[in-house]
């Protein structure tokens, strides 16, 4: 299906692995421009090279820590100068550290709220003067299934990301109608950070192989697996589109139906 969104400017917070990189490849393949931002250099630059084989748009990846406020508007300035417009805002962050409440102190605290919230807000609120020209355009965040169902040991996460979808449903009403605003909330996915905790696993004995570790991560999942990240990505491109242009405050779950609230 073609999304229409082709020629169109995106940025994509930390967007150098994981969710973020397979949001950005999902907008590359569409045709869009993509701006990504991230720390590690070699990362960054792996990231810029396979967004340039993905798709026929030009690509920005520069180096930024989302959770400092002049690198988080140098990067939005500077994908604005690049490609002369922007379209789609998609903000990704890494996860703050697991543990429970009494195992966090007050600096993990402040320290995720600085990553997962204000790197929202701090992006956004530099974006909002050219997202709104021409006809306006998307944000999308990518928070997490817990903001709907408490992950055990995951306390920071549970608590933070809500933040994150009260600050998404206050900007689908004072952004529209030229802005939509909605929210994905991942499920567990192939991630490098999955790879990689299922590979110590099975190190440790925990697991006969890397198979038998997927299948426990998907234990709960009616699907009976965990998410590619590129279908996630491809969740984030369709919000982006005028295919879901009557979708707006939405918080979308993307957990192969593993959240059992309603």
């Amino acid at each position: 299906m073609d999304l229409g969104i082709e020629g169109n400017a995106a940025l994509v917070t930390a967007g150098t692995a994981g969710l973020g990189l397979a949001s950005a490849e999902a907008l590359a393949r569409e045709g869009c421009d993509v701006a990504v931002c991230g720390r590690d250099a070699d990362r960054l630059a792996r990231a810029e090279d396979r967004l340039a084989a993905t798709g026929d748009g030009d690509v920005l990846a520069v180096s930024a820590d989302i959770t400092e406020h002049d690198e988080i508007e140098g990067f939005v300035g500077k994908t604005i100068q690049t490609f002369g417009r922007l379209d789609h805002v998609v903000t990704s962050a890494g996860g703050p550290p697991s543990g429970s409440f009494l195992d966090t102190d007050d600096e993990d605290w402040y320290h995720a709220y600085d990553l997962l919230v204000m790197s929202v807000v701090r992006t956004v609120r530099a974006a909002h003067p050219t997202i709104t020209e021409d006809g306006g355009g998307t944000i999308v965040c990518i928070t997490s299934r817990s903001v709907q169902e408490v992950i055990d040991e995951l306390v920071l996460s549970n608590a933070v990301r809500r933040g994150v979808i009260g600050l998404m449903k206050t900007l689908s009403h004072e952004f529209a109608p030229a802005v939509r605003t909605n929210a994905v909330l991942p499920g567990a996915h192939e991630t490098g950070r999955i790879e990689e905790l299922v590979e110590d696993a099975v190190e440790r004995g925990d697991y006969e192989d890397y198979g038998a570790g997927l299948d426990d991560w998907a234990d709960d999942v009616p699907l009976e697996r965990i998410g590619e990240p590129r279908e996630l990505g491809e969740a984030v491109a369709w919000l982006c589109s005028e295919r879901a242009s009557y979708l707006n405050g939405a918080a979308v779950p993307v957990d192969g139906g593993s959240t059992r609230s309603v």
